[in-house]
C-alpha cells in the first residue's frame, strides 16, 4: 500500500514545468550572467551585434538592453520557447524583420523602447499570442499600418509614446480586443481617422497628451465606448463644442489641460453623463458657461485660466453652487476681485450693469487680446482659395504643401487655418509678414526648408501661434525682431541648425515661451542675457552642442525651469554656480560630457527640487563623498552607468531613490568598496554594479559579493547591518526584467500596467 501511495503522489512532487537540468545550467554565453535558479539571463551593455547563441533553452527572462543589435532577424529567438520577458531597450534597433518573434508563444512582456524603429512590417509581431504588454516608446515611428498588431489578441497595454506619429488610419489597432491602456502621448498626431480606434472594446484609458490635435476628434474617440480615462492635455485646441461629437457614456476623467482653449459650448460634454473630473487648467478661458448634461460631475479644475469674474460669470457660480461641483481657479479681474479664489465667491459678489459695472467692461476689453495687426476680417463663411500645389482641409482646418519643391512661402490659405505644414520645401528666406490673414494659426511647420534667415517681422499677425517648427534648417542666428508678432508662442523647435549661441535678443519677443529646443547646434557657451525675457520657460534642451561653460547668471531669468538638458556637450565640470536660483528644477541631464570627477557640493543648489539626475557616459573616474550632499530629500533616480568608476562612496543621504543605475563601471571590489557594498545591501534596488577586479571577483554583483569583503576590517561586526534611512521597496520590485527598480507596474507579478 505504501508503494501505491508513492506512485499516486509522484506526479504532485514533480515540477509543473520543464526542469533546468544541471548540464543545461552550465551553458551560458561568455558575455552574459545566468541565474540558473530563476532562469534569468542578463547580457546588458556588451556591444553585442546579434542575439547570443548559447542562451539556455529554458530561460524565462532575457535582458539584452544597451547592445548594438540594429536588426532583429527572422526567428532570432526560436530556441527560447519558454521566454516570458524580453528586454531590448537601447539596442539601436532599426528593423524588426517579419517573423522575428515566432516561437515565443509564452512571452508576456516585450520591451523595444528607446530604439530607432521608423516602421513595423506587417508580420513583425507574429507569434506573440500571449503578449500582455508591448513597449515601443521612444522610437521614430511615423506611421502605423492596419494589421500590425493583429496577432496580439491578449495584449493589455500598448505604449507608443514619444514617437513621430502624425496620423492614425482606420483600424490601426485591429485585433487588440483586450487592450485596456493605449499610450500615444508625445507624438505629432493631428488627425485620427473616424475608425482609428475601432475594434478595441476593452479600452479603458487613452493617453493623447502632447500632440498636435487642433480639435477634439470626437467621432474617432466615440468608437471606444468603454473609455474611463481620457488624457488630451497639451494639445492646441481652441474650442470644444457639441458638434465635435464626443460621446463616451463610461468616461469618468477628462484631461484638457494646458492647451489653447478660449471657449466651451454648454453641451460640449453632454454625451459623457458619468464624467466625474474635468481638467481645464492652463488654458485661455476668461469665461465658462454652465455645463449641461453632467449630473455626476464632482470636480472642475480651472487653475491657470484668465477668469473674468464680472457679470457674465454669475451663471457659472450659480451652477457650481447648485450642482455642488468643486472648482479651483482664481479671478484675473476686475481689479477688486483680482486673485480671489473662484470657490470663495457668491453670485452677488459679481457686479452687473446698474451695479456700477461699466468700468469693468472697459477693463475687460483692454485685457482681452486684440486682433493681430495685418489680419483681415473674414467674410461670412467665405474662405480664401487654397494655393496651387497645396491641400486645404476645411473640416480639420489644416493646410499643407509638404515636399512640393516650393521656392517661396505661398500665400492665400483659408483664414481659419490652424495648422500649416510647409515642410521639405526650399525657401532660404522667410520675408516680413510671410503669413498674412492667418490670425487663427496655432501650429506652423517649416522643417527641412533650407531656411537661412527670418526677416524682422516674419511672423507678424500670428497672434494665436503656439507651436513653431524650424528644425533641420540653415539658421545661424535670429535678429532681435525675427520672432515679433507671435506673443503666445509656447514651443520653439530649432534643433539641427547652425546656431553658435542662444538667440537671446529674439527670445525677448516670446513672453509665453514654455519649451525651447536647440539640440544639435554649435552653441559653445551660455552667458548672462541669453535667456533674458523668458520667465515662463519650463523646458530647455541644449543636448548635442559644443558647450564648454555655463556662466553664473546665464540661467537666472528662467526661474521656473523644470528640465535642463546639457547632455552630449563639452563640459568638464558641473556648472554649479549657474544652477543657483532654479528652485523648480526637476530634471538635469549631464550625460555624455567629459566630467571625469564630481567634487563636493556639485549639486547643492538644487537640493530641494531635483528628482532625476543623469550622469551616465561622462568618463567619471572619481566621485567625492560629498558630491551629492543636499540632494537627499527628493532625488528619485540617479544614472551613473557606463563610466570609469572603480570606487564609489556610500550614499546614505539619498533616502528616496527608486532607481540607481551603476552598470558598465569597472568596480574594484576590495575593502575600499565595503561601504558601498553595505549601502547597496540595505537597498532593495537592482543597481547593475558588477566587479571588474580582482580576478577572483570578476563578474560578481557588488551587492551580492559578500565573500569578497569578508576579510575586510570590521566585516564581522557589521555584516548584518543595513544602512538606515534607505527606503525599502516592496519585495516584488526585485523581479527580473524591470528597469532596475523603475517598475510601474511590477512586471514579475503582473505584466500589464494597471489601469486606474
Amino acid at each position: 500500500s505504501q508503494s501505491v501511495s508513492l506512485v499516486l503522489l509522484l506526479p504532485l512532487l514533480l515540477p509543473l514545468g520543464p526542469t533546468w537540468h544541471h548540464a543545461t545550467a552550465q551553458r551560458c554565453p561568455q558575455t552574459c550572467i545566468c541565474d540558473n535558479v530563476r532562469r534569468h539571463v542578463s547580457c546588458r551593455h556588451q556591444n553585442l551585434t546579434e542575439v547570443p547563441n548559447a542562451i539556455p533553452e529554458l530561460t524565462q527572462r532575457l535582458d539584452l538592453q544597451g547592445n548594438m543589435l540594429k536588426v532583429i532577424s527572422p526567428a532570432a529567438f526560436q530556441d527560447l520557447p519558454y521566454l516570458t520577458h524580453l528586454d531590448l531597450r537601447h539596442c539601436q534597433v532599426e528593423l524588426v524583420a517579419e517573423g522575428s518573434f515566432r516561437g515565443l508563444g509564452r512571452l508576456l512582456l516585450l520591451n523595444l523602447a528607446s530604439n530607432r524603429l521608423t516602421m513595423l512590417p506587417q508580420e513583425a509581431l507574429d507569434g506573440l499570442g500571449s503578449l500582455r504588454r508591448l513597449e515601443l516608446e521612444g522610437n521614430m515611428l511615423e506611421e502605423l499600418r492596419p494589421g500590425t498588431f493583429g496577432a496580439l489578441g491578449a495584449l493589455a497595454t500598448l505604449n507608443l509614446a514619444h514617437n513621430a506619429l502624425v496620423y492614425l488610419p482606420a483600424m490601426a489597432f485591429q485585433g487588440l480586443m483586450r487592450a485596456r491602456w493605449l499610450q500615444l502621448s508625445h507624438n505629432a498626431l493631428s488627425v485620427l481617422a473616424p475608425e482609428a480606434l475601432a475594434g478595441m472594446p476593452a479600452l479603458r484609458r487613452l493617453s493623447l497628451h502632447h500632440n498636435e490635435l487642433q480639435a477634439v476628434p470626437g467621432v474617432a474617440l466615440s468608437q471606444a465606448q468603454g473609455l474611463v480615462h481620457l488624457e488630451m492635455g497639451h494639445n492646441p485646441f481652441t474650442y470644444v463644442g457639441e458638434e465635435d461629437g464626443l460621446a463616451l457614456p463610461s468616461l469618468r476623467e477628462l484631461m484638457l489641460d494646458h492647451g489653447a482653449l478660449q471657449a466651451l459650448e454648454p453641451r460640449a460634454f453632454a454625451r459623457c453623463p458619468h464624467l466625474h473630473t474635468l481638467d481645464l487648467r492652463g488654458n485661455q478661458l476668461d469665461t465658462l458657461p454652465p455645463l449641461q448634461g453632467l449630473g455626476q460631475l464632482h470636480r472642475l479644475r480651472l487653475q491657470g485660466n484668465p477668469l473674468w469674474c464680472g457679470c457674465q460669470a454669475r451663471p457659472l457660480l450659480e451652477w457650481l453652487a447648485r450642482t455642488r461641483v468643486r472648482s479651483d481657479g482664481a479671478c484675473r479681474g476686475p481689479r477688486h476681485l483680482r486673485g480671489e479664489a473662484l470657490d470663495t465667491l457668491r453670485p452677488s459678489d459679481l457686479r452687473c450693469p446698474g451695479d456700477g459695472a461699466e468700468d469693468e467692461e472697459e477693463e475687460l476689453a483692454t485685457m482681452r487680446p486684440r486682433a493681430p495687426l495685418g489680419v483681415p476680417k473674414e467674410d461670412d463663411g467665405v474662405a480664401k482659395p487654397c494655393p496651387r500645389a497645396c491641400v486645404c482641409a476645411s473640416e480639420s482646418r489644416h493646410s499643407g504643401c509638404e515636399g512640393q519643391g516650393l521656392r517661396a512661402v505661398p500665400r492665400g490659405f483659408p483664414n481659419d487655418t490652424q495648422l500649416l505644414d510647409l515642410r521639405q520645401n526650399h525657401f532660404p528666406l522667410v520675408p516680413r509678414a510671410a503669413f498674412p490673414g492667418l490670425g487663427h494659426l496655432v501650429s506652423l511647420h517649416l522643417q527641412h526648408c533650407g531656411i537661412a534667415e527670418l526677416e524682422a517681422g516674419a511672423l507678424v499677425g500670428l497672434g494665436s501661434l503656439i507651436y513653431l517648427y524650424l528644425s533641420d534648417n540653415q539658421l545661424s542666428g535670429l535678429g532681435a525682431a525675427a520672432l515679433e508678432g507671435a506673443p503666445r508662442l509656447g514651443y520653439l523647435y530649432l534643433e539641427r541648425n547652425r546656431f553658435r549661441r542662444v538667440p537671446g535678443a529674439a527670445l525677448r519677443a516670446l513672453p509665453s515661451l514654455f519649451s525651447l529646443h536647440l539640440q544639435d547646434n554649435a552653441v559653445d557657451h551660455l552667458a548672462p542675457g541669453d535667456l533674458a525675457g523668458v520667465q515662463a520657460l519650463r523646458w530647455l534642451y541644449l543636448s548635442g552642442n559644443r558647450i564648454t561653460q555655463v556662466l553664473p547668471g546665464a540661467l537666472g531669468p528662467a526661474r521656473e525651469l523644470e528640465k535642463l538638458h546639457l547632455d552630449r556637450n563639452q563640459l568638464r565640470k558641473v556648472p554649479t554656480g549657474a544652477l543657483e536660483g532654479l528652485p523648480a528644477l526637476l530634471e538635469l541631464q549631464l550625460s555624455g560630457n567629459p566630467l571625469r570627477a564630481l567634487h563636493d557640493g556639485a549639486f547643492r543648489p538644487m537640493g530641494w527640487s531635483l528628482q532625476h539626475l543623469f550622469l551616465n557616459s561622462s568618463g567619471l573616474e572619481q566621485i567625492s563623498p560629498g558630491a551629492f550632499s543636499g540632494l537627499g530629500p527628493r532625488l528619485q533616480s540617479l544614472h551613473l552607468q557606463k563610466n570609469q568608476l572603480q570606487a564609489l562612496p556610500a550614499l546614505p543621504g539619498l533616502s528616496q531613490l527608486e532607481l540607481i543605475d551603476l552598470s558598465g563601471n569597472p568596480f574594484r571590489c576590495d575593502c575600499q568598496l565595503l561601504p558601498l557594498h553595505r549601502w547597496l545591501t540595505g537597498l532593495n534596488l537592482r543597481v547593475g554594479a558588477t566587479c571588474a577586479a580582482p580576478p577572483r571577483a570578476r563578474g560578481q554583483r557588488v551587492k551580492a559579493a559578500a565573500a569578497v569583503f569578508e576579510a575586510c576590517p570590521g566585516w564581522a561586526a557589521r555584516k548584518a547591518k543595513r544602512t538606515p534611512g534607505a527606503r525599502r521597496s516592496p519585495m516584488k520590485r526585485r523581479r527580473w526584467g524591470a528597469d532596475k527598480v523603475h517598475v510601474v507596474p511590477d512586471l514579475g507579478n503582473d505584466p500589464v500596467a494597471s489601469v486606474q
